[in-house]
């Protein structure tokens, strides 16, 4: 019996998942995040699409901003760098980006997929990159309410996300969020480079 509980349970998840990968724009109805209005009029147009749809243009422009803001750390880590690699998981059929530009130019994105971590249905944020000009103005922290909001709208249990251990301002920004070490987080004593961090997200009930 509890068995079957945990097929029903994972089929339902697999469900879930499907539902939110066949939408054309699972960001669509969540338009109070479609515009994100700072200081100065500072305004961000904010538009999901799928990462193999985007333009050329945008497609440069995202493994150039990733190899700029994370080629060092990656390669200060066991990791390394792999320029290839990073293109492939950039673009692979799962993966949605979230763009957000201004005046006519990308300043930031995040790469994020629908997907069962665990058996769990999640929205796992893969990255989160902005612009050096773009920083600081709660544009970071507006893009993760959205993702948050989406996986909310798309019955996922929670956001879950990969920090190297070395990013110690993304550490911060994420725990300042809320974010806390998830259940599958490497064990101290594995030496790892990098934390799994997850929040629980609400699921509206229908």
């Amino acid at each position: 019996m509890k068995r079957r509980s945990k097929v029903q349970k994972l089929a339902r998840a697999k469900c879930i998942i499907n539902k939110a990968n066949s939408m054309k724009d699972p960001f669509e109805m969540l338009k109070m995040y479609h515009t994100y209005i700072g200081k100065n009029e500072y305004i961000v147009d904010l538009n999901c699409v799928k990462a193999r749809e985007v333009s050329s243009e945008c497609r440069l422009w995202v493994f150039d901003i990733m190899e700029r803001n994370m080629k060092n750390l990656y390669e200060q880590s066991s990791w390394g760098w792999d320029a290839i690699a990073k293109q492939k998981e950039l673009t692979e059929p799962t993966a949605w980006y979230l763009i957000a530009s201004s005046n006519n130019k990308f300043i930031g994105f995040s790469h994020f997929r629908f997907d069962i971590d665990y058996k769990v249905e999640v929205l796992y944020c893969y990255e989160l990159q902005l612009e050096e000009s773009a920083r600081g103005k709660g544009l970071g922290r507006f893009i993760m309410q959205a993702l948050e909001s989406m996986a909310s709208k798309h019955k996922m249990q929670k956001v879950v996300l990969t920090v190297l251990k070395n990013n110690l301002p993304a550490l911060q920004f994420f725990y300042t969020l809320g974010f806390k070490l998830d259940n599958t987080s490497p064990l101290e004593s594995e030496k790892k480079d990098y934390i799994i961090l997850s929040k629980q997200v609400l699921i509206p009930v229908t």
